[in-house]
């Protein structure tokens, strides 16, 4: 699992530092590159959907393979295609990533296999699962501006640079596929039943968990990687280059953030892991709104990344705590899909602001957002325990 994550980190780490910039070289508007953002996070909420609900029926091997096959397609969708409707139809259908972290199909069977893990190792589990994405996302984006590199020395338009990274996209697809088909066709991991009530036990807990995951996905739409490249580039004209050694940096401090997660919730509990790292980070996040130039702009969008993070181990292994062992598929997937949804309702909101002014707003009504989830996460969840613990 850890090397597929990697694939699919370096694979989205391209793209998503690249997105904004191919659909801005082929003509679309602020808005038009947030609504193709939007467009992107709804397929991907309702892929997941699906698997919660009928993915029961299949085992996991199955699942990835057929995500694999999407993912492929997807990147031939983006290489070959410029007009808009076309691209809004991959965008949707597809499995494009436009976010610094992983917020795809393949997510909740991953999930349900780290879980199987003692308790007291959950946490390592998913830390070292998340960093190694982060760290492949992370080199994604600074590879990102190697197509423009070549692309000059040869003389080739931009927009022909950029539209290389989705056929790198669709190859790792490959990769990653033939990783997965070495994994046995029936797994009794999978803990998803057909014809069931696959949240029984667990209902009230992680429909609680799952409103409040959506305000933080709701808030953390406005500054998708892909919107928050916009900005950058928009606001101080970083190029293509620059923007992906910025990201490099952010995914690296990301990841390298997440080893601290295990060792803090260790000493004060996964709930206060989660708020106490996340509240000063988006403080970071609403001050880099309001810097005059691209050096401290940075310096506080990297501070904010230092802390961000931190909180995604924590928080996975506390939605596979709370619930039985059996549910555990489920309950990634309903947490997981209105997530999904809610971060894919923002990005369009984010390009109607980013058209009318460069001042970061989205990163000031993200962070505000933001930080009344943590708040509320800390009252309402501080007194409930893993059930294993």
């Amino acid at each position: 699992m850890i090397s597929t994550r990697s694939l699919r980190g370096f694979a989205d780490g391209c793209v998503s530092v690249l997105l904004a910039t191919h659909l801005t070289l082929l003509g679309f508007d602020e808005l038009q590159v947030g609504v193709l953002v939007t467009g992107t996070l709804l397929g991907s909420a309702a892929l997941t959907l699906a698997v919660g609900v009928w993915g029961g029926r299949f085992s996991p091997r199955s699942l990835l393979l057929c995500s694999c096959a999407l993912m492929f397609l997807t990147g031939l969708g983006f290489f070959a295609c410029e007009r808009f409707m076309p691209l809004l139809i991959v965008a949707i259908a597809g499995t494009l990533n436009p976010s610094a972290g992983d917020v795809s199909v393949f997510l909740p069977s991953e999930q349900a296999v780290l879980a199987s893990v003692p308790a007291a190792k959950r946490i390592a589990a998913f830390a070292r699962y998340n960093v190694c994405g982060n760290l492949a996302a992370a080199l994604g984006a600074l590879f990102s501006g190697v197509p423009a590199r070549i692309a000059a020395n040869w003389g080739a338009a931009d927009s022909f640079a950029t539209r290389w990274g989705f056929a790198l996209y669709a190859a790792i697809a490959l990769l990653v596929a033939g990783l997965y088909y070495r994994l046995p066709r029936a797994s009794d991991t999978h803990s998803g039943t057909a014809g069931g009530a696959p949240l029984a036990k667990s209902r009230s807990v992680v429909l609680r968990l799952a409103v409040l995951f959506s305000l933080d996905s709701l808030a953390g739409g406005f500054v998708v990687q892909a919107m928050l490249a916009l900005w950058l580039y928009q606001r101080f004209g970083l190029s293509t280059s620059e923007l992906g050694a910025v990201f490099f940096g952010f995914g690296i401090l990301a990841a390298f953030s997440q080893l601290v997660s295990g060792r803090l919730a260790a000493r004060i509990g996964l709930i206060e892991t989660m708020v106490f790292t996340h509240l000063p980070a988006n403080v970071f996040l609403i001050l880099a709104a309001f810097m005059p130039n691209a050096a401290l702009a940075i310096t506080f969008l990297l501070a904010r990344m230092s802390l961000a993070q931190m909180d995604v181990p924590a928080r996975q292994a506390y939605v596979m705590g709370v619930v039985p062992a059996e549910e555990r598929a489920a309950a990634a997937s309903v947490t997981n899909v209105p997530r999904s949804l809610a971060a894919a309702t923002t990005p369009f909101l984010s390009g109607w602001l980013l058209a009318h002014s460069s001042f970061g707003w989205p990163l000031v009504l993200a962070g505000s957002l933001k930080i009344v989830y943590d708040l509320l996460l800390l009252l309402q969840f501080r007194a409930t325990r893993p059930l294993d613990e």
